[in-house]
Parts: structure tokens; sequence; C-alpha cells
């Protein structure tokens, strides 16, 4: 598909109707492994799908188009894709993270570190003080995630790109929580884009996957290239299901993030309810610059019961329409409780500096009607006594 078309319309139909053999509408998938060389000592387009396929192929330019890159890379989980965006960094080298960021995020970072792969810094970067303070030791990279999981906090990615550019740092934006349907860093100065594709770009929970778009296409052909030399690109099947769940990305994310501003609402009206985080909400911190960098507020929540664990456990018992899960961005809705689930492997006191707290809840919030997740949420927090 050409420049110049709506970013939904690349979404809904890039690759379409382009089968030179027959014709097909919905661009077919290749399972095959290896592929036939046109004649001795003469390469095709295509040999061993670890390094190349077609149907990978037409996935990756579709989310590179959606971002904005030059090139994208798809592989076999959103942990490989961040690892992948990190594989330039050297022992002795310093990683500046987010202090609040996805505990699998938090576990990777940690575990290299122990291991002498890479330095890295723990920040919260919403504070400038200790943001420039890491940014004086010259760092090789910048992790930022925005809105942040599990706490919905946002942080200027133009400032903070700026700022690592400064420096000669590579800024690596985790782009999973709001999809290029609601934000794209790249436009903001990011050199390469994250993304766990199991989430909102393949929305239906039956996809692992992971992507990393570069802003410069040599980047992003040195990252395509070590990942097929340590063997991390996904597979065909993957790469199919997560394109055809792509294309409605747009209309998903619509619903869901209306769905979301109304529960907000409810959540923050609430008694029983201690505080909402959804920068959605006027009394967000983050709600006036979110305005500025996104197209959305998304379809995250998270929100803290005032009876701390035992509230949680009332309250999860008691719901219906909510799944008690792991994971996101998928058409159902989830709820996860982050301290012993996505955040378990954190140490308890780097989630208290993180700020999450035993009494949290995060809401994944899908397409069922909002009178039911209303009434789902309601009756759960009459059975912890609001």
């Amino acid at each position: 598909m050409s420049e110049g078309f709506a970013a939904r319309t690349v979404a809904a139909a890039n690759g379409v109707a382009q089968d030179a053999a027959f014709g097909a509408v919905i661009a077919p998938i290749h399972l095959s492994t290896t592929f036939k060389f046109p004649a001795f000592e003469q390469a095709g387009p295509y040999d061993y799908s670890r390094l190349g396929n077609p149907t990978r192929d037409a996935l990756a330019d579709t989310i590179a188009k959606l971002e904005g890159g030059a090139r994208a890379v798809m592989v076999a989980s959103g942990m490989a894709a961040l690892d992948l965006a990190l594989s330039s960094l050297r022992p002795g080298d310093l990683l500046v993270a987010p202090h609040d960021c996805y505990g699998g995020t938090h576990r990777l970072l940690s575990f290299r570190s122990a291991r002498g792969h890479y330095r890295v810094a723990f920040v919260d970067q919403t504070d400038p003080d200790a943001l420039a303070a890491a940014l004086a030791e010259r760092p090789k990279v910048i992790l930022v995630e925005t809105p942040s999981n599990p706490l919905m906090r946002v942080v200027d990615i133009r400032r903070i790109t700026a700022d690592a550019k400064a420096v000669g740092a590579l800024a690596v934006v985790d782009n999973t929580f709001l999809s290029p349907a609601l934000q794209q860093p790249i436009a903001l100065g990011a050199d390469l884009v994250v993304h766990s594709t199991t989430k909102f770009l393949n929305g239906h929970s039956d996809v692992i996957g992971g992507a990393v778009i570069a802003a410069d296409k040599a980047v992003g052909e040195d990252l395509a290239a070590w990942a097929n030399t340590i063997g991390v690109t996904g597979s065909p099947l993957d790469a199919y299901l997560t394109l055809r769940g792509l294309r409605t990305l747009f209309v998903r994310v619509e619903q869901q993030q209306k769905n979301a501003a109304a529960l907000a609402a409810f959540l923050d009206a609430h008694p029983a309810v201690a505080r909402v985080h959804y920068p959605g909400l006027p009394t967000h911190p983050g709600h006036a610059l979110a305005k500025t960098q996104q197209a959305g507020f998304g379809a995250m929540l998270s929100f803290e019961l005032t009876g701390g664990r035992e509230a949680v456990k009332r309250f999860v018992e008691a719901l219906r329409v909510f799944t008690l899960a792991e994971s996101l961005g998928g058409v159902e809705s989830l709820v996860a409780h982050p301290p012993t689930m996505t955040h378990a492997a954190m140490d308890p006191e780097a989630r208290t500096i993180a700020g999450i707290t035993d009494g949290l809840l995060r809401l994944s919030v899908g397409l069922e009607a909002e009178a039911d997740l209303l009434a789902d949420l309601s009756r759960a927090l009459e059975a912890v006594g609001g």
C-alpha cells in the first residue's frame, strides 16, 4: 500500500489483494520452512523462514507503516522484542529504565544486569531531577514505558527522546499499552518502538508475539540480522493470526477505551476505591500531557481498594464478567492483581518504591456491554463492603 493513506486504512487493507499466484484477497499463510533456489548460486527473495518469510514480512510491513517506522522485526514474544531492542548494550553500558515498568521488563533487566551484561538504573521518569541525574551519567539507552504498567504514569516522550539524543543515547519506547492507534512514539522522537503483539495488536488473546520498529532502516536491518542469528523470529502462523487481528485494531480500541472511560469515572466516584489511575480522568497528573502525545486514553486502568489484599480477594471472587488473568488487550475484560501476578517477580521493596500497593488492581477493558461491566464492578465492590 502506497503512502498517504490513513492509519486505519493501512491496518485494514495493507497487503490485501496482492497475491500474484491465485489472486487471493487475503494474504496467504506461508508455512514452509524452506524455499527453492531458482538456480545454483542464485538466491530467491526467501530461502529459510527463520531469516525471512512472506507472511511475517506482510505483518512487519503493516506494523512499520502504522508506527511510522522504516523497518519492523517480528519476534516470538514481547520480551524477545525488548531484549532485541537492547541488544546493542555492552558490559559497563548504562540503561535508564522506568522504576514502575512491567514486572517482566524489570525481571529481564535485573537478570541481565546481575549477569554483567549491562548496568541498569531504575528511575522515576516523572521526576525531572532524578532523570537529569541519570542522564548526567551518559547512558547508552533510555527505555520509556508510557503509560506505565500498571500505574498508568505518563511521561513526556518528546522531552525524554530529545534528552536522550543530547547525551548520545538510544531512545526506546514500549508502546504496548496504547498501540499505534493511539500513540506513535517515532513521530515524537523515538529511535525504536517495542510491542508485545500479544496484546492490542493481535487483540484476541490467542497468539504470543513481539515487534521492534526502527526509525532508521539500517538499524532495523541490523536488528533483523541479529534476530535471525539468535533465532528469535516469530512463526508464520503467529504472524498470520496477528495480522488478522490487526485488521480490526482501530474499531476495537475505540470501543474498548469508551468502556474504560466509563469504568474509570464510576470507580473514581466510589467510596471503596482509594484512587484510580487512568490518564483520561482530568484529575490524573498526566492528563494534560497525555492529550498532547496520545490520540486517546486507552483501555487500561488500575485502581486501589481501601481494604488492601483482603478486599482484593473478596472483589475478584465476586466478579462474573471480568476474568482473573494476566495479559491484556484482548476483546475480553481481565482483572489482574499486580503484586501477586504481573509484578510478583519484583521484590517487595521495588514494588513499594514504584507505588504498587497490595490493594492495587489492573483492568484490561474489553468489548462487553458497558452496562454489564459496570454492574460487575458494582457487584464486586458491594462484596468488598463499599
